[in-house]
């Protein structure tokens, strides 16, 4: 039945009781995408609509692929060693699922962020499709400062996040791994909890996990391992030598520590190293092996004899030839860019490299290997991890090894190949080579996923 004027019933009831006002009020609080909007999503998504521009991609296809497809927060109780309960908040965000389950690290830090994993996640995804991985990319974590909690708390901790995530988690739908201030036992911890949960032991539920649980050999060491096999490669197409040439290196944890070995027993000569407590710098070269030595005694870089000390961002105005950002986000900036003496980059962090700087470093021609390719290593291992654990057949740590780099440098060959036939950047080229091959899984498995 039609009303006098004209309406059908309920048609005033549903455009009109002030939602109108209400929604365009709050559009920039509700906004989709709002909720992971962070300085971090920005830069990631800068990057993914530079390359989706170069490759015309199809709009329908790119509001798919760009938004994380499912992000979960949780909040939860952790009771402390003196008997306080204490409540903290873990995030888990899966960005795509269309090739496959999503893979991903988790991190406890005190700025760990729906923003910060959302962004991870995305360049998660960059890394599997340019690896030809067969994973989606995610990225996890719980905000806490993971000095200030014993290891039973640490315990507490994780495990009560795994619960919490577990109904989106497992072999076959999203596999974690380890990320900053998270490693062998704290996956242990994940793995025995998701197993108690379903019953029966499933290894393959995470990566990086101890050998004797069904980790691999040659885990830890593997994104720093990735990080020099690309390196090398890159350095001979560009017809350097390895040997000689002047490194420094912004992080001496898992993966610059590596680095930092392995470019020395090449030939390389670092010249300037950093940690969280500060920098050291040595012209002439530092004895890795006598670093290695102090930290182990002192725990911290700071006061290494016979070295010049540095701030933690100094380091990365230290004359060289090949700088090597391995530690936080956002380090190389419009501000410190143009400060820059090296000539060659190489991201072994998670975006180190904001894109105010890149533009920077492009106009200065400095180079840079994106750390979607340079840090891939980590994810190539844990691809390997899983399906070892699958099949139940274990390799030795150098067949690993192998494999990973194989697939390394294929996908560095992609990259640079492309970068010389479409005169773009090598960042602009590994996100093109990565967006091409998820965006046409989309497009052949249609709506769903």
């Amino acid at each position: 039945m039609m009303r006098p004027n004209g309406s059908e019933p309920g048609r005033e009831r549903r455009g009109s009781g002030g939602w109108a006002d209400v929604l365009a009020h709050e559009q920039h609080l509700v906004a989709p995408g709002s909720e992971w909007r962070s300085a971090l999503w920005a830069v990631a998504s800068e990057q993914f609509n530079s390359a989706a521009d170069r490759l015309d991609l199809d709009p329908q296809v790119r509001v798919r692929l760009l938004d994380p497809r499912r992000a979960l927060t949780v909040n939860f109780p952790v009771r402390r060693d003196n008997g306080d309960i204490e409540i903290f908040t873990g995030y888990r965000v899966q960005h795509t699922l269309a090739i496959g389950p999503t893979k991903g690290g988790i991190r406890y830090a005190p700025g760990v962020s729906l923003g910060e994993c959302a962004a991870l996640a995305l360049w998660m995804t960059i890394k599997c499709a340019l690896l030809g991985l067969p994973f989606g990319g995610a990225k996890g974590g719980v905000r806490c400062d993971p000095t200030r909690l014993s290891p039973a708390e640490l315990e507490r901790l994780t495990r009560r996040y795994t619960s919490e995530i577990f109904p989106i988690i497992g072999p076959d739908r999203d596999i974690p791994a380890p990320d900053m201030a998270t490693g062998e036992r704290e996956m242990a911890w994940f793995m025995d909890t998701y197993s108690q949960q379903v019953g029966h032991g499933v290894p393959e539920s995470v990566t990086g996990k101890p050998v004797v649980l069904g980790g691999t050999a040659g885990r830890q060491a593997a994104t720093g391992l990735g990080v020099v096999f690309s390196l090398e490669t890159l350095v001979e197409r560009l017809g350097w030598r390895l040997a000689g040439q002047r490194v420094a290196i912004q992080g001496f944890g898992n993966v610059g520590a590596v680095v930092a070995g392995e470019l020395s027993r090449r030939g390389a000569s670092i010249v300037a190293l950093a940690d969280v407590a500060g920098g050291i710098v040595a012209p002439n070269g530092l004895d890795i092996d006598a670093v290695h030595a102090w930290v182990a005694e002192h725990r911290f870089l700071r006061g290494f004899p016979g070295a010049e000390p540095k701030t933690q961002n100094g380091v990365l105005e230290v004359p060289c030839d090949i700088l090597i950002p391995a530690a936080l986000e956002a380090q190389i900036t419009a501000e410190n860019a143009p400060r820059l003496q090296c000539r060659l980059v190489v991201e072994a962090a998670n975006g180190p490299t904001t894109p105010e700087a890149d533009r920077i470093l492009t106009d200065r021609r400095i180079n840079v290997l994106p750390d979607v390719l340079a840090n891939a290593g980590g994810v190539t291992v844990s691809y390997l991890e899983w399906v070892q654990d699958q099949q139940k057949y274990f390799w030795d740590a150098d067949e690993v090894a192998q494999r990973m780099r194989g697939q390394v440098l294929e996908a560095l060959d992609r990259v640079l190949t492309l970068a010389d036939e479409r005169g773009v950047t090598w960042r602009m080229a590994a996100q093109m080579v990565a967006i091409q091959r998820f965006a046409e899984a989309a497009r052949l498995r249609a709506v769903y996923p």
